[in-house]
């Protein structure tokens, strides 16, 4: 009971002296009972205990919409005017920049912003604004003043802070084939507010690769994530699926980055098949696919009597025109194969002969012999 009247007196110590000096003045000029000056002060403390300025703290995404709330409860004061102060990022002291007269005309104080609307009603004693397509520069501290009578100058702040999404991607360093461990990829999630989780899920991969993560932080409190992705570039790695998992309070929800790992090296040997009598087609492996190109030793081709499409090569009419060296090039940004094809059509019975040869062999007239020796064409052409 003492503490409750300790905290009565001093709500109505202002009330108290207008009590006391109202007494001395009706008690020399009036006949009206001092008990209801008193009874007035008491109503008037009671109506501004209850009071409230209601506000509370926004968050939002950058680019979205925050709502500012800002409305009074329990009083029957005239309102007179509503004011609102920011502290923010681009403007750090304290200074009016709105003002809300009766009939919910708003005025702006220092320079029109279109994205802020009025949204409460003067009427309701309501506040509230809206701010559009909200940027980092407006993150702080909002103050809201309801200007009352008679209890003047009432007041709440409003603190809006943003979340800031990352950008997010990945990029391949391009390895090449070899026996040391190199940095495959990075994955980054840059600019986020608070910052962002970045890791990898690599699988069936398991220890066979590793990750490192570092995070920088900017003046403006927002961070940007790197993980880097390391192992050693071999061709069983090459072709290996891995995800990058970016989550965060900035993200709806996690994102995820899928990634295959690219091991880059030369056109290996070239060797030539044979598809039919007279089709053939250049095959290698090759990280990025090669490129083939056909040509002849010495000679052109003649469009008539040869078709050349990428790896294929088809001999359109078996005459003794076709005889010859056949080369396969395949190449890619990384280096360049040959492969080589020896074709010779002989009349009769025995329509066509070939031979291949890879990379760094030479045509050799006693194995050319050996070869069409060992086919049967030799002798039949002999015969004929």
């Amino acid at each position: 009971m003492a503490r409750k009247k300790i905290r009565w007196m001093d709500g109505a110590a202002p009330f108290l002296c207008v009590f006391l000096v109202s007494n001395f003045i009706l008690s020399k000029f009036s006949m009206i009972p001092c008990r209801l000056v008193l009874l007035a002060a008491l109503l008037l403390s009671r109506d501004a205990d209850a009071l409230q300025v209601i506000g509370g703290s926004v968050t939002v995404v950058q680019g979205d919409t925050a709502t500012l709330p800002c409305h009074v409860t329990d009083t029957n004061d005239d309102l007179t005017q509503i004011t609102w102060q920011r502290r923010t990022r681009a403007k750090p002291h304290n200074d009016n920049f709105i003002t809300i007269q009766p009939g919910n005309r708003l005025q702006f104080v220092r320079g029109h912003d279109d994205r802020f609307k009025y949204i409460g009603n003067f009427n309701n004693k309501n506040g509230t604004l809206q701010l559009s397509n909200v940027t980092l520069k407006d993150e702080g501290s909002y103050t809201c003043i309801f200007t009352l009578f008679p209890s003047g100058n009432q007041k709440t702040e409003i603190p809006l802070n943003l979340l800031v999404p990352p950008f997010t991607n990945i990029k391949d360093n391009l390895p090449t084939l070899g026996t040391e461990e190199v940095l495959f990829a990075t994955c980054t999630a840059a600019g986020s507010k608070p910052p962002a989780e970045v890791r990898w899920l690599t699988g069936a991969l398991g220890d066979k690769v590793r990750t490192t993560t570092i995070s920088t932080q900017y003046d403006n409190d927002t961070t940007t994530t790197v993980s880097s992705l390391f192992g050693v570039p071999t061709r069983e790695i090459n072709g290996h699926q891995v995800q990058c998992v970016i989550s965060g309070d900035s993200l709806t929800k996690e994102e995820t980055l899928p990634f295959t790992i690219q091991i880059y090296f030369s056109p290996t040997e070239v060797n030539i098949s044979v598809i039919s009598e007279d089709s053939f087609e250049c095959v290698t492996e090759a990280n990025p696919n090669a490129n083939f190109t056909w040509s002849r030793s010495g000679q052109s081709f003649m469009q008539s009597a040869v078709k050349e499409e990428g790896a294929k090569l088809q001999l359109l009419s078996l005459t003794a025109y076709l005889n010859g060296l056949y080369q396969c090039e395949a190449a890619n940004s990384y280096g360049i194969k040959h492969g080589q094809l020896y074709v010779h059509v002989a009349s009769g019975a025995c329509s066509a002969a070939w031979a291949s040869f890879g990379l760094l062999l030479s045509l050799d007239v006693i194995g050319a012999t050996w070869f069409f020796y060992k086919s049967g064409c030799f002798q039949k052409c002999l015969q004929q």
